[in-house]
């Protein structure tokens, strides 16, 4: 575990969790179910039955209709963080788990119903964000040389595609379902922004300009509406994510524009760092936390 992902579990160790959705419509929110513990990150399945999240290092199912809870076999690799994607066709899983050799978080792919992850990434540390929709790479936010960058990889693993190399850290790399852009968060300009750019690095350019740290731009199933999460311009410093933080839902178009703000609340680092919409484009998931007293 590295330094920045230690202060973060330290911080929100003494937090319960809930678990959330929310209609981008009409602003209503659902708790699903409150736990004692830290749970993060909520990916929702294509069939719309499910949601995938991390806690303690496992992966996790939990059935909206129901509310049962599953624990996901992933071998191994059982410290997972918050960075983990669905393959397109909902088969497979791949996560972000921390090596027992160095502690670097590396990327795995595991069979969604269970087995043995198989390696990606050889270098660490890598952090997952987005799979392409013909499912041949994977994007992920990578420290190289002490430079964190976004870069791809075929599933299959072998060399990396570096795609950016600004001073600042480029960071939530995602696919947009027609497959023709990246999202991503940038500190370039000096506070965090979203931009995106072309799957080979081109293009880049800058989608929103507020005066806020905006982080994890997550676009919706028909590639309309982008939600992002945006901290205090002078909350945090504009490379910092951190938990249990006074946080804002945004909402944009995917076309760019004036965004608005959909929901207030505590949460910050494991809100809503991977994609989280629902297949009918109108709900998403996240978690919010409250400090135990």
């Amino acid at each position: 575990m590295d330094i920045q992902t230690l202060r973060e579990f330290m911080a929100q160790r003494d937090s319960f969790s809930i678990l959330e959705t929310m209609d981008v419509h009409t602003g209503v929110r659902t708790v699903l179910q409150e736990f004692d513990y830290v749970i993060e990150a909520p990916n929702w399945t294509k069939n719309g039955r499910f949601l995938i999240y991390n806690s303690k290092g496992r992966m996790y199912s939990y059935e909206l209709a129901s509310g049962d809870i599953q624990e996901i076999d992933t071998g191994f690799a059982i410290d997972c963080n918050n960075d983990h994607v669905l393959s397109p066709d909902n088969t497979q899983l791949a996560v972000s788990h921390h090596t027992s050799e160095d502690a670097n978080s590396r990327i795995y792919i595991v069979p969604l119903a269970g087995g043995e992850p198989v390696l990606v990434t050889e270098k660490g540390p890598s952090y997952l964000h987005g799979w392409s929709p013909d499912g041949k790479r994977l994007a992920y936010c990578a420290a190289r040389d002490g430079q964190y960058d976004i870069y791809t990889i075929a599933v299959e693993g072998g060399a990396e595609t570096q795609l950016t190399d600004l001073p600042g850290l480029d960071d939530g790399p995602e696919y947009s379902p027609d497959g023709e852009h990246i999202w991503f968060n940038s500190t370039r300009t000096g506070l965090m922004q979203v931009w995106r750019m072309k799957p080979d690095g081109s293009e880049q350019t800058q989608m929103v300009q507020e005066e806020a740290n905006c982080w994890f731009p997550h676009v919706s199933p028909n590639g309309r509406l982008v939600v992002y999460i945006a901290y205090g311009k002078d909350d945090v410093a504009a490379g910092d994510h951190p938990p249990n933080k006074n946080v804002e839902l945004r909402l944009v178009p995917a076309t760019g524009g004036e965004s608005k703000t959909i929901a207030k609340l505590f949460g910050g680092q494991g809100t809503i760092n991977v994609n989280s919409w629902s297949p009918d484009n109108r709900t998403i998931a996240f978690v919010s936390y409250r400090l135990k007293e």
